[in-house]
């Protein structure tokens, strides 16, 4: 009888090429995703080694992080940006690598277009240039992000070293209360574990919380696995993962799909495998979540008052400096805190679903007038449906634009930057200082939080503006 293997060790084992004794695993790469940001020094590694690029139909590059979220039509000003963008086009040209930029229907943030263009597949190897690879894990795929020197390795090799991580699952039972998203319950475990709790790990998430959600919401989770610290998060496939595969521009079809199905079905943990550390929580415990400080993990209900430094994880030095940076006190309610930005986007939240759950609450609404609010979709297969499914006639109606896709106040790498001072509800994957502009104080929420705060001007409980609230 074989011995009880996991989801992680069945995608991982299959990929070892050869194993370094009392060292790392040589993998092999089944998809390489590219960005103009990471690959332009990659790329002139090759050049200077006279090296070139192994497998370029494995590889596929979009732009995405500094790319303007209006007039894309036009010149890029940025010259940084501009540069970049115009390497990753002639390098892919060079190459032979298929090459989605600004303008192309298919370009978009680099884990939205991934997997809605059934590029990501169950069983995967993925890696890209960029930390929150791990999304596309959400296909029963180990995903992760790699560094420059790393990236060049794989164009040349489609291999890359790497020590096994540990295994961690975490197991969400219940049924999640009235307007708790993925998101929030991904913030709820990472306030939980904390911002460093799975370092040195990879995580399968089980139960039925994410049994029942839909691969949308699997991305988000998978998508913020790297927020508590670790190498990536998974989910094992299943018939929702393959009803949202069928029928992609790139999936397998016909007889290949047929094939790969039983396979992909077969790739979940078997009774009684052994996880390094097993952890549970319950979906009762959960209402939509707001973080208060400088790391996701510093979050709590929304409901709910800041905590006191003695009951967080993190050392009282360093989370009082958080709150000081945030201009937030100890046992303060996060209701009615002052809101200036509301950022809806990144590849956490810029999917169709995400901006189906933020017109739910701004229909009939109205903009506050104090709100800046930017709306990017993911990609423009995101924007054709927000415009198709009546979406942008919500919008508009009731106060906001819609922009273009691309990473946008996420990072901050194009204009789309929150001043000094000012409080951004932000539905992207991070809010360390300045990570949406220097001096900018980020709160991580749901499309239905940051949708709340949109038309209140306030931090505020979605649920008191849902029907039959």
């Amino acid at each position: 009888m074989s011995t009880p293997t996991t989801l992680f060790d069945k995608v991982w084992d299959a990929h070892v090429i050869r194993q370094v004794k009392d060292g790392p695993d040589v993998l092999f790469i089944d998809r390489h995703f590219i960005h103009e940001v990471t690959s332009p020094v990659a790329f002139l590694g090759l050049e200077g080694r006279g090296a070139t690029v192994l497998f370029p139909e494995r590889t596929f590059a979009t732009a995405d992080h500094n790319t303007p979220t209006l007039n894309q039509h036009l010149p890029v000003a940025d010259p940084m940006s501009a540069n970049q963008l115009a390497a990753l086009e002639r390098n892919a040209a060079h190459y032979g690598i298929s090459h989605w930029g600004l303008g192309h229907i298919k370009n978009g943030i680099v884990h939205v277009v991934g997997p809605e263009n059934g590029i990501t597949l169950p069983g995967m190897t993925i890696v890209c240039g960029d930390s929150h690879t791990s999304t596309h894990g959400a296909f029963g795929a180990i995903a992760f992000g790699i560094g420059t020197s790393e990236v060049e390795m794989v164009l040349a090799t489609q291999c890359i070293m790497q020590p096994k991580p540990k295994k961690m699952r975490i197991t969400v039972n219940g049924k999640p209360g009235k307007a708790v998203l993925p998101k929030d319950v991904i913030l709820y475990i990472i306030s939980q574990t904390s911002a460093s709790g799975a370092t040195g790990y990879f995580v399968e998430y089980a139960g039925e919380v994410f049994e029942n959600m839909s691969m949308e919401g699997r991305m988000t989770v998978c998508n913020m696995t790297i927020e508590m610290g670790a190498r990536g998060g998974m989910i094992a496939p299943d018939q929702t993962t393959l009803d949202y595969l069928k029928g992609r521009e790139l999936s397998p079809k016909g007889e290949q799909w047929n094939k790969l199905v039983p396979y992909w079905l077969s790739l979940k943990t078997d009774e009684g495998a052994t996880f390094d550390l097993d952890l549970t929580f319950d979906a009762a415990d959960i209402e939509p979540q707001i973080t208060y400080g400088t790391n996701p993990g510093l979050g709590t209900g929304v409901t709910h008052q800041i905590p006191t430094a003695d009951s967080v994880k993190d050392g009282s030095a360093s989370y009082k400096k958080s709150l000081q940076y945030m201009g937030f006190a100890e046992n303060e309610s996060m209701i009615g805190k002052p809101v200036d930005f509301v950022f809806l986007g990144s590849c956490t939240n810029g999917r169709i679903e995400d901006f189906r759950a933020f017109a739910s609450i701004v229909k009939g609404r109205q903009k506050a007038d104090n709100i800046t609010a930017w709306l990017v979709p993911g990609s423009h297969i995101v924007e054709k449906q927000i415009q198709e499914e009546g979406i942008l006639d919500v919008l508009t109606q009731a106060g906001f634009e819609l922009r273009q896709p691309g990473c946008s106040a996420c990072l901050a790498m194009n204009e789309d930057k929150v001043p000094a001072g000012k409080y951004a509800v932000s539905t992207s994957n991070r809010n360390f200082e300045g990570r949406q502009g220097p001096g900018a104080r980020t709160l991580l929420a749901s499309p239905l939080v940051a949708a709340a705060a949109a038309v209140t001007g306030v931090v505020t409980d979605p649920r008191g503006l849902m029907e039959n609230a």
